[in-house]
């Protein structure tokens, strides 16, 4: 049985810094398209960040230029690096495949809260 757990989240002011992480037991996770997700309160789950399993990222343009995502394929581990942080970047974020791919058993998450 496949298992994301992430971690690394928290409670950080207006334009600061976090890096979360989200490692992955039983399966190759990070060798393929993978993605972060988030899900704010009262609101669905949206795709954040992608990494192309060639390693070309993507970002949705609220967080390019601030979000990088990354992995270490030995650790099977894929990150999040989130700089400038804003109030609305405030969600549980999580990791999972990719857009268009079968998702694994969704973890539970890790909550990022930016206070202004």
């Amino acid at each position: 049985q496949v298992q994301l757990v992430e971690s690394g989240g928290g409670l950080v002011q207006a334009g600061g810094s976090l890096r979360l992480s989200c490692a992955a037991s039983g399966s190759t996770f990070s060798q393929n398209t993978v993605g972060w997700y988030r899900q704010a309160p009262g609101k669905q789950r949206d795709l954040v960040a992608t990494l192309f399993s060639g390693g070309t990222p993507n970002y949705v343009d609220s967080v390019k230029g601030r979000f990088t995502i990354s992995r270490d394929f030995a650790k099977n581990t894929v990150y999040l690096r989130m700089n400038s942080l804003k109030p609305e970047d405030t969600a549980v974020y999580y990791c999972n495949r990719g857009p268009g791919l079968e998702k694994l058993p969704w973890g539970q998450g890790t909550q990022v809260t930016v206070s202004s």
